[in-house]
């Protein structure tokens, strides 16, 4: 079929439009990642060079060592492995209950889940979430982080596995049903290996949440740096003297906080973006 020539300019204008929203959203991880291969002195002085003139891996070996970057990336790792899996359990268990309870009580349950997507507490919830991890004795530990994102509420991970589990035919529990299989039994065993871009999907959304959380885990972990996450530790080196004179690492500490979520993301995409889309469908 020939293609007119006002078609091809509208063609030419979306894929210009496109590519500038490309350039614009990918240009300041793009510039953190070289700059941070630069010297201090050549990140001060500035100028016009996007390239380094002289590559400086050393920024990276120095921001491990002397910045303690290598805890910090431990503590951010141990944390977040513990939310992602956690995470992905509760919020299967919770899909799964809610797509196939029955009962007026679930459905009402669910209801009410929903509307609170449409509430915004903001940090209001810190207080009383810390003061729990207090009667807990959690309040100067990351596991009360943990316990907070597993056993919190998160809304659009509820929809997502909600959503899910309906696109799958019930057909499934019903033959599974006739052999014996109880309700928690066809969860785990029969559905449960069907979700894989489900699990994906709340994956690396519970790991983009976690990675990049600072108050709670800061709050958290007031009174002990060693287990402070890593996020934690390059704003706390940038609010301190030598961030003055070290922008070096601090840049080499921000890449370093990025480079995992851009690992995980390009490793699960294909999953991700499948579990999103037949995730947002209401079935």
């Amino acid at each position: 079929m020939k293609v007119s020539n006002e078609t091809r300019l509208w063609y030419g204008i979306v894929y210009l439009f496109l590519a500038l929203m490309v350039f614009v959203s990918l240009f300041p991880v793009v510039y953190t990642l070289l700059s941070s291969f630069k010297s201090n002195a050549e990140i001060m002085v500035g100028g016009v060079s996007f390239l380094p003139k002289k590559w400086q891996i050393q920024n990276y070996v120095t921001a491990w060592k002397m910045a303690n970057f290598s805890r910090y990336t431990w503590n951010s790792l141990y944390m977040c492995a513990f939310i992602v899996g956690g995470s992905i359990i509760t919020a299967t268990i919770q899909g799964y209950v809610f797509s196939r309870g029955t009962s007026k009580f679930t459905k009402f349950v669910y209801s009410m889940v929903m509307a609170s997507l449409f509430i915004s507490v903001g940090s209001l919830s810190l207080y009383p979430q810390l003061r729990i991890m207090q009667f807990l004795h959690l309040d100067s530990s990351l596991w009360g982080v943990i316990l907070i994102y597993v056993l919190g509420l998160n809304v659009t991970q509820v929809f997502l596995s909600t959503s899910f589990f309906n696109q799958i035919p019930k057909e499934i529990d019903e033959a599974a049903r006739i052999d014996g299989c109880s309700f928690f039994r066809i969860f785990c065993f029969i559905l449960f290996p069907l979700t894989k871009p489900l699990i994906a999907t709340i994956g690396l959304i519970s790991f983009r949440a976690a990675w990049s959380e600072y108050l709670m885990p800061y709050i958290f972990t007031l009174g002990d740096q060693s287990k402070w996450p890593l996020v934690v530790g390059v704003i706390s080196l940038r609010a301190s003297g030598q961030a003055a004179s070290s922008w070096d690492l601090m840049l080499a500490g921000i890449s370093i906080s990025i480079i995992p979520m851009l690992v995980i993301y390009l490793i699960l995409n294909q999953f991700f973006i499948t579990g999103l889309t037949e995730g947002s469908i209401k079935g």
